[in-house]
């Protein structure tokens, strides 16, 4: 299965200032593209779709994921770059990291960055950033 497809018609071209170059994947939440820098490097950009972007109490929920994300770090975690929980469209850009495509084949490196959103969510939502 290929992981990086070409942009289809109504793709964004641009997300905040980082340049969409192709798509990733889409999922429940949205879209996610491979998007560049102005100075060249590579990230992926997750884009909210506009009919939950509309819903106040996901805003909030997407608001949290950003500023728990953005705590997350780690050899195995691809951090966050840059965020608009706010715009129009809602999206979030992290570091791009090279890979299969999710859900075929599980490496060791998804498995530990798996864990550690997980750890860190559920310790960001007891309020002491502990392990569970």
């Amino acid at each position: 299965m290929k992981v990086i497809a070409e942009l289809e018609a109504g793709d964004p071209r641009q997300v905040g200032r980082y340049r969409i170059v192709a798509r990733l994947g889409a999922g429940g939440m949205g879209r996610v593209f491979l998007a560049r820098t102005p100075g060249g490097r590579s990230l992926a950009v997750k884009v909210v779709r506009a009919e939950l972007a509309e819903d106040t109490g996901f805003r909030q929920r997407f608001a949290r994921e950003v500023a728990t994300a953005r705590r997350v770090t780690g050899v195995f975690t691809a951090s966050v770059v840059d965020a608009d929980p706010e715009g129009t469209p809602a999206w979030l850009a992290t570091e791009y990291v090279p890979g299969d495509v999710a859900g075929r084949g599980d490496s060791g490196a998804r498995r530990v960055a798996r864990t550690g959103c997980t750890r860190a969510r559920c310790g960001a939502g007891r309020g002491d950033g502990g392990d569970p």
